[in-house]
């Protein structure tokens, strides 16, 4: 009898079956095996009742019940079985699914950040039980997503029938910033300004400030909060702003006319503190800004590393490093850069509700430096390794010093002004550079005379504010405290899917029909929009996550006294005098029919269960002179004639795996199972094996292709099978 490890990703497999070695078999789950039904009232799949959710979960379609399968016969070979999933609330709540459709009695629990021989032998030898409030925070999550999402779909979104598909507890807010945002530009009236300027002989330029100009101070960073990598390298002097031609042209003329002299001189030495190692949010900020990766992709390829055994977990926002860790990176830098060594380990502390029993993302050991991988990581992973390598570094390193320098001159009743700044000492920025160049000042004396050079004014014009990239979209979400670490990316994602908001030139701009939503949503549902409400939900998961809340007695209250009032307010405002989308916060919408035009059919649709509607078509890509569509507003499931199966069928991309196509042989990409296809190809059917994921087949597995070739079956990048190995 071997131990059974249950883990997430069949990626990890590889990897943890040599740490374990003999005596261990390991098994993944493949993500997720089991959701909440989709029965009962509005297809949520539980009863809400007086203080309590009563669940009905099933298998995550075909994958999920073969998947299962497969788990039963490995829990009846093995004599003790550990749990190992990911170590975060969802991995948590997997494990428990887990639990429950295994009917395991008395499973280990064991957590591990990092895949490396000491990591896991330590959570091995060191198991617990499954944690129940975290259980509890991740069924809340499940549900409430569930009901925010399902019903507010199909009580208000669904109904304004201008297209929309969706609507969700963090996608809507997500949305609505992006909205807040499109509007302020288009409400902006640029107006015209001057920049005016001096430049002396002795080789430095100064600025115009107005006499009555605030003292201005920069805005302290929140404590654990990662630097603006954007604004890194860029300088934004200027003058203060004159608002007229004429006011510039007085100033040039007084400056040209009247002589110059040094009024004060400013030095002093500060210091800039190391930045904190990476989190989830600061890591998808700077690897868009510096790598040009969108969250989704970050996260994916810091998934691949996390599984190679090269980074610690990947979604966190704990600033915390292991003591072992600190200790070795104060040995790295002892031996090949002792000047950066600070007296004390250094220690940052965290933004405010962050987990602090996870570390933060770095290495895995300080001492794999990044040219050592370059011939084992692809590209992206490379790069990525190198940016969470010199930000864990960095971390541990001594601040930089810099030399600033203040001038004030004046022309008569006039000041200019400049600014220089040198670094002294780079500490931390040898490996993690967020300082603008260098802006060396002459040595002046106050009093001094100076010689103009020149003096000019710059038309410029007010701009308006930025539309978000994605990385600054993470950096608000995370400010505004919508969402968590695992759910930034997905969010952005399903926004786009969704055709809520493009992407334009780098930058996130909501579509006409994410305007039209959110502006209906703002008078509908208003409350859900406001970070503010969103945060205070992720507040009481994290209450009931550190086992201060009833999840049941919460669900249940929450909906009773908000969610269900404030649907049927919203109800009753789409009925009250008819009223359409249009006339929602001034939304321009034609409405759509809520039906398509057709004969309504027998056909169930597979979705919600509603009777399917005969469209007819005359596009030539289609096998018949009609397809089916779903009669549902919001809904828009089509289904095609397979003339050789003579059944109605949903596009492939939507159907459901078939089991019985799955072989028990691994795609050499991402580990998940190989499938049978046919095909067509010169009037002959044909057989193939792919990768069973179509997200990864559109991706990471697009090159997995394994064809039929006598007795075996040939990829021209990965080899060969022999056939006698495929079990179907």
């Amino acid at each position: 009898m071997a131990k059974l490890l249950l883990i997430e990703s069949p990626g990890k497999s590889k990897k943890l079956s040599q740490i374990l070695g003999a005596g261990w078999q390991v098994k993944a789950s493949m993500g997720h095996v089991r959701e909440l039904a989709n029965d009962g009232e509005d297809a949520l799949g539980f009863d809400l009742l007086d203080n309590r959710v009563e669940c009905r979960y099933e298998p995550r379609e075909a994958r999920g019940q073969k998947v299962l399968a497969e788990l039963r016969q490995a829990v009846k070979q093995a004599d003790a079985v550990y749990i190992a999933t990911d170590p975060d609330r969802e991995g948590e709540t997997i494990g428990w699914h887990l639990q429950q459709a295994l009917k395991l009695k008395n499973p280990q629990r064991v957590v591990y950040s990092e895949i490396t021989p000491q990591a896991v032998q330590a959570a091995i030898a060191h198991p617990r039980s499954l944690d129940q409030s975290l259980i509890a925070a991740g069924r809340a999550r499940d549900c409430l997503d569930k009901l925010v999402g399902y019903k507010g779909s199909k009580h208000v979104v669904w109904r304004l029938n201008i297209g929309a598909k969706s609507m969700g507890r963090v996608q809507s807010a997500t949305l609505h910033l992006l909205c807040t945002r499109e509007k302020e530009i288009q409400a902006f009236q640029p107006h015209d300004y001057w920049s005016v300027w001096v430049e002396y002989q002795e080789g430095f330029k100064a600025f115009y400030r107005a006499p009555t100009r605030p003292q201005s101070r920069p805005k302290a960073p929140t404590p654990g909060e990662p630097p603006d990598d954007a604004a890194e390298g860029k300088n934004s002097q200027e003058s203060d702003q004159v608002t007229s031609q004429a006011e510039a042209d007085r100033l040039l003329a007084i400056a040209r006319s009247t002589p110059h002299q040094v009024a004060t001189v400013e030095g002093k030495t500060t210091t800039q503190a190391a930045p904190p190692p990476f989190i989830t949010s600061s890591l998808q900020q700077a690897a868009g800004t510096k790598l040009r990766f969108s969250p989704d992709k970050t996260m994916k390829v810091a998934q691949s590393l996390y599984e190679a055994g090269h980074i610690t977990y990947m979604r966190t926002d704990s600033v915390l490093l292991a003591a072992p860790f600190c200790a070795s990176v104060r040995q790295y830098l002892e031996q090949h850069d002792p000047q950066n060594v600070p007296q004390q380990t250094t220690r940052h502390r965290a933004v405010k509700g962050a987990q602090e029993a996870h570390e933060a993302i770095r290495p895995t050991a300080i001492d794999r430096v990044p040219t050592q991988l370059q011939t084992q990581l692809s590209g992206d992973e490379a790069k990525l390794y190198e940016l969470i390598w010199n930000r864990a570094i960095a971390s541990q390193c001594c601040p930089a010093r810099l030399r600033k320098t203040r001038v004030v001159t004046c022309s008569g009743a006039i000041n200019w002004e400049a600014r220089g700044q040198v670094v002294e000492f780079p500490g931390y920025t040898h490996y993690w550079n967020n300082l603008s160049a260098d802006t060396q000042l002459p040595v002046l004396q106050q009093g001094q005379g100076l010689t103009l050079k020149q003096a000019a004014a710059d038309k410029k014009q007010t701009q308006p504010p930025p539309r978000y990239t994605e990385p600054k979209l993470v950096q608000l979400m995370e400010r505004k405290g919508i969402g968590r670490p695992s759910t930034y990316a997905p969010t952005i994602k399903t926004l786009k899917e969704r055709e809520y908001v493009q992407v334009e030139k780098a930058k996130l701009q909501p579509t006409a029909l994410g305007m039209e939503l959110d502006n209906a949503l703002e008078t509908l549902l208003p409350d859900l929009l406001q970070p503010e409400f969103t945060a205070q939900m992720e507040l009481a998961l994290d209450t009931i996550a550190q086992g201060k809340q009833d999840w049941q007695g919460y669900l249940t209250h929450w909906h009773r006294t908000y969610f269900a009032p404030a649907l049927e307010k919203a109800g009753q405002l789409l009925l009250s005098k008819g009223m359409q989308p249009s006339q929602l916060k001034g939304a321009k919408t034609n409405p759509k029919p809520a039906k398509p035009p057709g004969t309504v059919t027998k056909t169930a649709c597979p979705k919600c269960g509603e009777a399917m509607i005969k469209v007819p078509s005359k596009s030539k890509k289609l096998k018949a002179d009609h397809f089916l569509k779903c009669g549902v507003a919001g809904c828009g499931t089509a289904m095609f004639w397979n003339a050789k199966g003579k059944r109605y069928e949903l596009p492939y991309a939507q159907r459901t795996p078939d089991p019985e196509t799955f072989t028990n042989m691994s795609c050499p990409v991402c580990g998940a199972l190989l499938e049978r296809y046919t095909y067509t190809k010169d009037g002959k059917e044909k057989v193939m094996l792919r990768c069973s994921l179509l997200e990864h087949r559109r991706g990471k597995c697009k090159d997995v292709a394994f064809f039929e070739s006598r007795e075996e079956f040939w990829s021209p990048k990965f080899g060969t099978l022999k056939l006698e190995t495929l079990v179907t």
